[in-house]
């Protein structure tokens, strides 16, 4: 692993005082080349550590070892996800089509924040049924699951029927988007917040691979993600 990264991918690793999250920090830059730039970035937004609380120690140490893995629909989503290279004031109050056109201008960063094996597809992609038209905020296809995966925006709370409406435009892509070989497709709801309580309410009974994620325009605390991580590793 030493030749594929450079010196300064090295020195930016070194100042990650962790174990757990330098191995997989240096683990997710060669498997996903990230550039030195990146790296720094990906340190920044605690990928590690918001990676990490989602999972049992078990989990957290398997992402040391081996970096993430993606084998499953879980695999990738975050919660939440970081943008703050949209440079968008926290109090400004942006619509949901002003924070997508945001996204488009960002692309590549978005496209590196969501992970590996993300290819964009289209936004406002156009669904019809029975003569009335909806649209899908974003569509991307993962080359690795072999699904297509749609991103829905909200910049307010996730209301119920905001997962109802993705649960729609899922089944419509299974019946009229998938060609033989691809996977049921992915859905995230991604919100300026959520009541879990709700998410579970709504998301119960539905068959289809419904995630609700949160996302937010500031890096996180990175002191405070790395002591809850240290908490769940010492249970």
């Amino acid at each position: 692993m030493t030749g594929k990264l450079t010196w300064t991918h090295y020195a930016e690793l070194l100042a990650v005082s962790d174990d757990h999250a330098r191995s997989f920090y240096e683990k997710q830059a060669v498997c996903e080349n990230w550039s030195v730039r990146e790296l720094k970035r990906q340190i920044s937004s605690s990928l590690f550590e918001r990676l990490a609380l989602s999972q049992d120690k078990s989990g957290v140490l398997k992402l040391s070892e081996k970096g993430l893995i993606v084998s499953e629909p879980k695999d990738i989503v975050k919660d939440p996800y970081v943008l703050e290279f949209l440079q968008i004031p926290e109090e400004y109050r942006m619509t949901e089509s002003k924070l997508e056109q945001k996204i488009i201008d960002h692309l590549q960063t978005f496209l590196l924040q969501l992970g590996k094996g993300f290819s964009f597809v289209g936004r406002q992609y156009r669904l019809t049924l029975d003569n009335d038209h909806y649209y899908v905020d974003l569509v991307f296809y993962h080359r690795i699951l072999k699904c297509f995966v749609l991103i829905d925006l909200k910049t307010k709370h996730v209301k119920h029927q905001d997962i109802g409406q993705m649960n729609m435009y899922l089944n419509y892509f299974k019946s009229e988007e998938n060609t033989e070989g691809d996977n049921p497709p992915i859905g995230i709801v991604l919100g300026a917040d959520k009541n879990d309580i709700l998410v579970e309410y709504a998301i119960g009974g539905i068959s289809n691979n419904i995630f609700v994620s949160k996302y937010q325009l500031y890096l996180p605390d990175r002191k405070v993600l790395e002591q809850k991580v240290k908490e769940l590793i010492t249970k």
